[in-house]
């Protein structure tokens, strides 16, 4: 499968590549500096970035799939919308260019946690302990949640847990839907390594299009 992905030298976009070259996927890596990733097999860098729907709408054509992994500057995160605008109009320009529906490419989102329900009607960023300083980034991630449902793309958003961290490869996880997962012993997170297998599953076998889903232990 040809794979567009931005954000591949970041945590989650690294290892996000790293599991989709690992299972022998054409992976296109648009990035404004592709100097800083290691050639393999299977990998393409071309310089790129975010800037303009038409830039994201060349970058992908011919692409089965686009993953974002794309993380705003920290003092920015209202970035993360208008980037997420400029996705959907560039895959609607493609899906239209398309000779026929099952050509266009999908979107999937490397999401936040933070629109995630811990219980009826309440999300995890409405919680009175959420952190202030994580506020602004995910209610920027809600809404760009938002912005997809609204559209009619092909489009799929994963949630990670609240806590989202480099880790061990376990391929031993839980998928949900909108409910904040925990683990037995109350804390809720993933590896990125688990993160990423959970994204690429997805992305081989659909389950969720049109949706998002959430992963953890």
């Amino acid at each position: 499968m040809k794979i567009v992905l931005y954000g591949a030298t970041g945590r989650a976009g690294s290892r996000i590549l790293a599991e989709l070259l690992g299972r022998g996927h054409e992976v296109v890596a648009v990035v404004r500096h592709p100097e800083k990733l290691t050639p393999r097999t299977g990998l393409t860098a071309e310089l790129g970035d975010l800037s303009t729907s038409d830039a994201i709408a060349r970058a992908i054509d011919g692409a089965q799939a686009v993953v974002s992994a794309y993380g705003p500057p920290p003092d920015k995160p209202e970035d993360l919308v208008g980037v997420t605008e400029r996705e959907i109009v560039a895959m609607q320009q493609v899906s239209q260019q398309a000779n026929s529906p099952e050509h266009a490419p999908r979107l999937i989102v490397v999401g936040g946690a933070g629109s995630l329900e811990v219980a009826p009607g309440m999300t995890l960023v409405s919680t009175p302990d959420f952190p202030a300083e994580w506020k602004p980034i995910a209610l920027a991630h809600q809404r760009a949640l938002v912005l997809l449902r609204a559209s009619s793309i092909d489009w799929t958003y994963l949630s990670p847990s609240a806590i989202l961290e480099p880790g061990r490869r376990t391929g031993t996880f839980r998928l949900g839907q909108d409910t904040l997962l925990t683990a037995a012993d109350g804390k809720s997170w993933i590896s990125m390594e688990d993160y990423a297998i959970a994204l690429v599953d997805e992305l081989e076998r659909p389950q969720h299009r049109r949706q998002r889903f959430t992963v953890g232990y």
